[in-house]
Parts: structure tokens; C-alpha cells; sequence
């Protein structure tokens, strides 16, 4: 294992202080990662994810740095949605360089609506030459309708906890219906034809990306699940995703944030060896 120094720093973003933690190892490679934190989170993550995964990744040698884009944990600023944060990305990067010397290319790793944010930014960026995307957030609110009837209520049919509520007469049938009738009515919505789908603006970014990716899907997660269902129904997702430069991990019982020390530790390895590669 590498020896490695956290430090806790500032950078600004059009004005905004913006914080941020880097793990140096004491003999850095030239290939660091930076995380995206998605929202509502800040540059902890969940069950202190993103901790824990920077610092097992300094001890690779592989300096890693995590910041809270604008409006987020200890920066400044207005809130900013996944789609507006190339700016914050950009210049978390440039603080990333300058605080790494030897610094080459670095790698994006998000979950969730920052995996998102991090296809988007991507592309236009030289200095990224890999991604990492755990549970991609792809919502629309019929993906959202149809893939909640898929996985959520036909699983239902078969949980004995269902029945046992049934027989026991403590099954809230008014609240139930509502809520499947609600389901069915936005998945037969038809999407507005002025808005390109965010799986579509997705699937573009990612086909102007040359770098490679990592995908990392929990088994027990509805985000994901609407993640497989878009590319299910799109030819041009299942060709693109069976690209060389494309690696896909699957872990069964996972729910979204990977909230298990075991599950944390599996997209550590994942990343950690993934990424050594690059």
C-alpha cells in the first residue's frame, strides 16, 4: 500500500468558493480520478462512499479528488442541477492539475445523476480519459412509470409479506390502487416531442466520449433498473454499450448507494483495478 496526505482545500467557480479534499499518494501515478457528488449528497457520499473510496484508491497510488459543486455541502452559491455543472466540473479539474503535478489524464466517477452530469462534461474535456458509472440516472417520468410496473409492483405479486397483509386484512387497497393506476397512466404518456429524453442526450455523449467506461449496476435498485430498460429498448444503447471499451459490473443485491461495507468494498476493487488499467 501507498503512503498517502488528505488535504482540504478551496477552489473558485464564477465567483463561488468551492471545497474540495485531495488524496496524494507519497508516490503518485500519472492517472488520477475525480468524483462527482450527485445530489442530494456532499462530497462525503453516502455511508462516507466517496471517503473511503478516494483513500483506497491513494493507497493504489492513484490520487483522487472529491469536491461539492455549486450549492452543495461547503460551497458557495445557487444550487446546480446535474445538467449545470460542466462549469464545476471543469474547474474542479483544473484544481485537480494543479494540485497534482505529474497529473495526466484523470478519470470521472459518479453515481447516480452525477454519472450523468459527468457523460455530459466528458467529451469536451481532453484531460478525461475514462468514466465510471454506478446506477446512471437516466429519469423520465415514463421510464420512471414503466419501470417501477416491471420491477417493482409485478415483484409484489410474488412477496409473502403482500399476502400475509392480505389475509390480515391490513392491506391499504385505496392507497395501493392510486398509486399502480398512477403508474400505468405515465407509462402510457407519451413524452414530449419538442424534449430530447435524457436517456437519448446520454447515449449521444457517451458515443462522443473515445475513452472507456465502467458501468457498475446494483440488482436492487429501481435507478438502475430504468437504466437497463432504456437501453433494452434502444438498438443504438445495446451497440454501444457492447463496444471493447465498455466493462460492465453487476452487483445482485445492491441497493442505490451501495450501502454495505461489502458493497462498498466491491466498486472500491472494481474502480481501484479498473482504473489501473486506464
Amino acid at each position: 500500500m501507498s503512503a498517502y496526505t488528505e488535504t482540504a482545500f478551496s477552489f473558485e467557480c464564477e465567483g463561488n468558493s468551492l471545497a474540495a479534499i485531495l488524496a496524494a499518494p507519497d508516490k503518485p501515478s500519472a492517472q488520477g480520478v475525480l468524483v462527482i457528488v450527485g445530489g442530494p449528497q456532499y462530497r462525503a457520499g453516502s455511508h462516507r462512499q466517496f471517503t473511503l473510496l478516494s483513500r483506497s484508491l491513494a493507497e493504489a497510488g492513484i490520487p483522487c479528488m472529491r469536491f461539492d459543486y455549486r450549492g452543495m455541502g461547503d460551497s458557495e452559491g445557487r444550487l446546480h442541477m446535474f445538467e449545470e455543472v460542466e462549469t464545476d466540473i471543469a474547474r474542479a479539474l483544473d484544481a485537480c492539475f494543479a494540485n497534482c503535478p505529474g497529473l495526466e489524464k484523470v478519470a470521472l466517477w459518479g453515481l447516480c445523476d452525477a454519472a450523468s452530469a459527468a457523460i455530459f462534461h466528458a467529451h469536451r474535456d481532453s484531460r478525461v480519459n475514462g468514466l465510471v458509472l454506478a446506477n446512471p440516472w437516466v429519469r423520465t417520468q415514463q421510464g420512471e412509470a414503466k419501470a417501477r410496473l416491471k420491477h417493482y409492483y409485478l415483484s409484489k405479486l410474488t412477496d409473502p409479506a403482500l399476502w400475509r397483509k392480505l389475509f390480515s386484512g391490513k392491506f391499504d387497497f385505496s392507497d395501493s390502487f392510486r398509486s399502480f393506476f398512477g403508474s400505468v397512466s405515465k407509462a402510457r404518456r407519451e413524452p414530449q416531442k419538442s424534449d430530447q429524453p435524457l436517456p437519448e442526450k446520454m447515449r449521444i455523449g457517451l458515443e462522443k466520449f473515445s475513452g472507456k467506461v465502467l458501468l457498475i449496476l446494483s440488482g436492487n435498485d429501481l435507478v438502475a433498473r430504468e437504466f437497463e430498460d432504456a437501453v433494452q429498448a434502444s438498438g443504438a444503447w445495446q451497440s454501444l454499450l457492447g463496444s471493447p471499451r465498455f466493462c460492465r459490473k453487476d452487483l445482485a443485491d445492491a441497493d442505490h448507494t451501495f450501502s454495505s461495507r461489502k458493497w462498498r468494498d466491491q466498486v472500491s476493487e472494481w474502480t481501484r483495478e479498473w482504473v489501473k488499467k486506464l
